[in-house]
């Protein structure tokens, strides 16, 4: 099983959402699943932004190897599960064949509307990051439960 994390730069939320997502699978006991992360508009081997690897570290999580990658055809087909930040990921994703495998992230989660999108905090200062940080961790555990739960039927 792969899932995929799309945003916009793959710099900021999908990073975060990666290795968060790895740290409630591992602590489910499921390292058999892979998770990646990449962007609509990545600059190919750009590092996480700053803001989002000092409040990765907050949470003992380390975004230091990350290096952004540019979504395309190959990494859609080769997710079987993938979930966006906005309306617009999810589009880009769907464009490239993605239809039936993807979701924004705060629906698959089944947050209420006012969670479905998670705002781009790239560029604004530390708390905008920790903000994304904490709405990640929200909508992170219902999907790793849905997931886990789909991947046994």
């Amino acid at each position: 099983m792969r899932v995929l994390f799309v945003c916009s730069g793959n710099t900021c939320r999908s990073p975060l959402a990666t290795v968060l997502f790895r740290r409630l699978l591992d602590e489910a006991g499921r390292k058999d699943i892979t998770i990646e992360s990449a962007g609509t508009g990545a600059y190919d081997g750009a590092p996480a932004s700053e803001g989002a690897y000092v409040v990765a570290l907050e949470v003992g999580l380390d975004l230091s190897d990350h290096r952004a990658r540019l979504l395309d055809r190959d990494l859609v087909a080769g997710a079987d599960l993938i979930l966006t930040m906005s309306r617009g990921h999810l589009t880009r994703v769907e464009r490239l064949g993605g239809e039936g495998k993807s979701h924004l992230l705060g629906g698959y989660s089944n947050a209420p509307a006012s969670d479905l999108e998670l705002r781009d905090p790239y560029g604004g200062d530390v708390e905008g990051y920790r903000a994304t940080l904490h709405q990640l961790e929200r909508l992170l555990v219902p999907a790793r439960d849905r997931l886990l739960a789909e991947s046994t039927r």
